[in-house]
């Protein structure tokens, strides 16, 4: 892995920069002074990573927009798969979504990860006298010597319980460390898909997010496994990440979901008052139709006059009686 040797260089260099910072207020050679410098620079790297995390939501929800269509194309393309996947791909480029946003930031991780865990295996194998990476042979002794709680940074739960001299402080605090990791774990991966069934939108089967999400809930409980053999400054890294993220996903996610929200109850006030609006337009022309249709009672003085003739009578002559023609 000399190859990794540069990234390795770099994260022990920004632990030497950010322990050095923090022996201004604690003691340069305490085990809060290195334990600070490791949760430091992961709370950094979090922060660095908050737009990757944005575009993952993002990500997320034109996946659930794209879901119906994914899903009829499933049904059209049932019996040709090659096809299916050719046609799902296209979906996906001409609407600019990309199955694969929503693992940005573990990619992200690993590296520093891989990185912090070489750097501290380094230092606790590292000779007296001995430097490893950037770091000199006094800070390389002074974090093998550092102690949280009795547990020294170096340490990890299998050494400490196989070791002819049990330090019971040291397995304590890593046993400890190592369950609660796996817990946030745990935690992290079932609150993103909690989410993701809520949205109804990632829930296909073929999502590869969704999948690496479904493999990471059964492989956290073999993460505490490997836990076990991780030295305590790689725990402190791991348990700072997943407590960030728990708290990270509640925010953002919160904040979407409410602005999701007041987005469509503005919606739906808009389309009822327009619905409203169009009744009583509708209401209102119903009314003067009828008012025109129906014939209105002819006043007093438009009735047409009725004329009546009256019989005359006709006058008779004086010799016959008869009238007179």
């Amino acid at each position: 892995m000399s190859w990794l040797n540069p990234l390795f260089e770099v994260v022990a260099q920004l632990i030497v920069w950010i322990h050095s910072a923090l022996s201004l207020v604690v003691p340069e050679d305490s085990g809060w002074a290195w334990g600070g410098a490791i949760i430091l620079l992961t709370v950094i790297l979090r922060l660095l990573l908050v737009p990757l995390f944005v575009k993952q939501i993002h990500a997320s929800k034109k996946m659930q927009e794209l879901n119906p269509k994914v899903q009829a194309l499933r049904k059209k393309y049932k019996n040709d798969k090659q096809r299916l996947n050719q046609e799902v791909m296209k979906l996906y480029q001409e609407n600019g979504a990309n199955p694969l946003s929503g693992c940005l930031p573990l990619l992200v991780q690993m590296p520093v990860f891989i990185g912090l865990f070489q750097v501290l295996k380094r230092i606790s194998d590292a000779k007296p006298g001995q430097g490893v990476f950037a770091m000199t042979p006094e800070l390389v002794q002074s974090a093998q010597n550092a102690n949280i709680f009795g547990a020294h940074i170096p340490d990890t739960f299998l050494n400490a319980w196989n070791a002819s001299n049990k330090s019971w402080s040291a397995i304590v605090v890593t046993g400890i460390a190592v369950v609660i990791s796996s817990c946030t774990t745990f935690f992290t991966v079932r609150s993103s898909m909690q989410r993701q069934k809520m949205q109804q939108g990632a829930m296909d089967d073929g999502n590869p997010m969704m999948q690496a999400q479904k493999m990471m809930v059964f492989l956290a409980p073999l993460f505490g496994l490997f836990g076990l053999g991780f030295p305590l400054g790689v725990l402190l890294y791991w348990v700072t990440s997943n407590s960030w993220t728990l708290a990270q996903q509640h925010y953002i996610y919160s904040r979407y979901q409410k602005s999701d929200v007041e987005a469509k109850a503005a919606a739906n006030g808009k389309a009822t008052s327009t619905g409203t609006a169009k009744a009583s337009s509708t209401g209102l022309k119903a009314k003067l139709k009828k008012e025109v249709d129906t014939p209105q009672p002819a006043a007093e003085d438009d009735k047409p006059k009725v004329v009546r003739n009256q019989p005359t009578r006709k006058p008779r002559s004086k010799r016959s009686g008869s009238q007179k023609r």
